[in-house]
């Protein structure tokens, strides 16, 4: 039977309500056949990011949030991008669908001022400071770990004075053999499909593989004239299509050494509109990296690392090029202390440019950190210092001090400071004609306290920060000539609260803050752009070994897109209602579906750019263990 695509459109947004609702009809069997067990979740996990030592996340001092494997089945077929932006504290910009140019904010912090790593690795831009997290599938990612706040400056150098988003792929914690393939079909006409296998025997041997193909055709994501006042409307709709491989090999030596290697690689074609023009890029995104881990003892280890990370675009119809590396080798130990863990390390980084653009093409950045961390009785303690070395700009020297007195087993509260700063970009330093090589790294001074209730069934975080940041490096017409002129005062608090009852899961989040120019000049006071004032998000769901079901609705601010905060630049505030959910129809078998923007919201993200409207993913899995 042949349907046309606007009846197989509405044809299978019938089929992924039609699902949703067979999951909730099929709660009590699947009760019954999982003869009531009930999943556990941890609430109390162990995360490393914040710490860079393994640490339970009660005992972290910084803002510490998990996106586990459970909860990215959820994001099958789109983006971490996609996986962030529902995060507390975190708001955004795109000006389209997939692939397309996109940005995100953390408390205030542009994304050049958030370090991304994956595996330990450094990825981004080295052109533009950005990391393409649009670029890398959900379904190649094992677990994120996402750290608030500058303390991560002291603990990773440059880049961090935001925070830090850890990427963790798929591979580390496999316990048996299997193989998987996966095939999917959404909105837009995306097509997905892909397949894993995983390999473990008892000689300590783990393998991990995984292949997939996302494509869609996209939608018109650019408004017409007298919408959108940038006159670059073009009606057709904006394709993207990606090839995605990753990889992870670990050998368990002995009880003390292990030894592995991981890699991530996605190939990507993202169109885009200008003008009358059918135009593209091409990229090339990926990072690498190879370990040997020896623990000689308990609670001590030393761990030697390299990595290699890529950001690669070419588009035809700009004539441009950047190919941008980083090259990074690690020696971190941690030794356990009569009281507490001490950790050190050392850190070499080589970031280079392959474009003739550019006067210069390299820098180097040699490093040296301590830290200190304990839970002792009542209270938990951490204490970083870290020694940059840029061969562009000097030497940096951050730290970071933190402390929490548990009132009692439910009750927590904390304090803590930190020193931050992000190094300019290739593109700040020297792209011809806009450029100043002359300027020196953003710094910050931060501060946070926290109020925290955690028991068995839940965990809530009351957390307030301010955040004076100096030497922002900014441009303005008529020159565009990048500065360090700029100022900025952040302040805010972010409630969090989730909760597991039974089979059931609910909570939220809610975030205030201000994030304002504080230069004295002619925009003193007005908010910084893609800041909104409010962001909310309230979620319930139902989980069961063989369902998981959610649903959530977000509500975001009014902000604007440029901190002149003219009418032309604002942005009206909105509310998505999602809901996603994956079942287990046989021991083999698996579905998981997510509809978005359910109440067909129309809403803009940045002006000129329309968003997409309902739309939908659904796939199923087959599983050979």
């Amino acid at each position: 039977m042949f349907l046309p695509r606007s009846s197989s459109t509405a044809y299978l947004r019938l089929c992924v309500l039609s699902a949703l609702g067979v999951f909730s009809l099929n709660a009590t069997a699947a009760t019954d056949v999982s003869n009531n067990e009930v999943p556990e979740v941890e609430l109390d996990e162990i995360v490393v990011t914040a710490t860079r030592t393994p640490t339970k996340a009660s005992n972290v001092i910084a803002q510490t949030r998990v996106v586990d494997s459970e909860e990215l089945k959820h994001y099958q077929g789109q983006s971490a991008f996609e996986v962030l932006k529902q995060q507390p504290g975190i708001s955004h910009y795109t000006n389209g669908g997939m692939g397309t140019t996109s940005n995100f904010y953390m408390r205030g912090y542009d994304s050049k001022q958030i370090l991304v790593l994956i595996d330990g690795i450094r990825y981004s831009s080295v052109s533009n400071g950005g990391a393409a997290l649009n670029l890398l599938p959900a379904d190649q990612i094992d677990r994120i770990e996402i750290l608030y706040g500058a303390s991560g400056s002291s603990i990773y150098g440059a880049d961090a004075m935001g925070g830090v988003i850890q990427i963790f792929t798929k591979g580390s914690n496999i316990d048996q053999s299997s193989m998987s393939v996966t095939a999917g079909i959404g909105s837009n006409d995306q097509y997905l499909y892909g397949a894993s296998a995983q390999f473990a025997n008892t000689t300590g041997t783990t393998l991990s593989l995984s292949v997939s193909h996302n494509e869609t055709d996209g939608f018109n994501a650019t408004l017409p004239e007298p919408d959108n006042q940038y006159s670059i409307y073009n009606s057709d709709n904006d394709g993207f299509e990606s090839d995605n491989f990753s990889i992870a090999l670990n050998q368990r030596i002995s009880e003390q050494l292990l030894v592995g290697a991981s890699a991530i690689y996605s190939k990507s074609t993202t169109e885009f509109d200008n003008g009358a023009v059918d135009a593209f890029s091409d990229q090339e995104n990926g990072a690498a990296q190879a370990f040997v881990d020896w623990r000689y003892m308990p609670g001590s280890s030393v761990k030697l690392q390299y990595g290699h990370s890529i950001d690669e675009t070419d588009t035809p119809t700009y004539g441009s090029h950047y190919d941008t590396e980083q090259d990074q080798i690690s020696l971190v130990g941690q030794h356990q202390l009569s009281i507490g863990q001490g950790f050190y390390g050392i850190e070499y980084l080589n970031q280079s440019l392959d474009s003739s653009a550019y006067e210069i093409d390299d820098r180097d950045v040699a490093s040296a950190f301590f830290g200190y961390v304990f839970d002792i009785n009542q209270f938990d303690a951490q204490a970083n210092l870290r020694y940059d070395d840029n061969s562009q700009y000097g030497d940096e020297t951050t730290y970071n001090l933190g402390a929490a007195y548990h009132i009692n087993p439910d009750w927590r509260i904390g304090t803590s400071y930190a020193k931050g700063f992000r190094a300019p970009t290739f593109n700040e330093l020297y792209f011809p004609n806009y450029s100043n090589p002359e300027l020196e790294p953003e710094t910050s001074d931060n501060y946070e306290a926290f109020v925290e209730y955690s028991t068995p069934l839940q965990s809530t975080r009351l957390t307030g920060y301010y955040n004076d940041v100096e030497d922002l490096i900014t441009s303005s017409a008529p020159s565009y000539i990048p500065e360090n002129v700029a100022k900025a005062k952040i302040k805010g608090i972010s409630l969090t609260s989730d909760w597991t009852i039974d089979n059931y899961l609910f909570g939220g989040s809610y975030d205030y803050q201000q994030a304002k120019d504080d230069s004295g000049e002619s925009n003193d006071g007005n908010f910084l752009a893609i800041r909104p004032e409010h962001k909310g998000l309230i979620y319930v769901g139902y989980r069961l070994p063989s369902l998981d079901i959610r649903a959530e609705y977000q509500y975001v601010g009014d902000y604007y897109s440029g901190t002149d905060n003219i009418d032309s630049q604002r942005v009206d505030s909105y509310g998505l209602l999602n809901v996603s959910g994956n079942y287990k129809l046989t021991d083999n078998l698996s579905m998981t579906a997510r509809l978005n923007n359910i109440t067909n919201e129309k809403y803009i993200t940045l002006p000129g750019y329309d968003t997409d409207g309902t739309n939908f993913f659904t796939s199923l899995t087959y599983n050979w263990y």
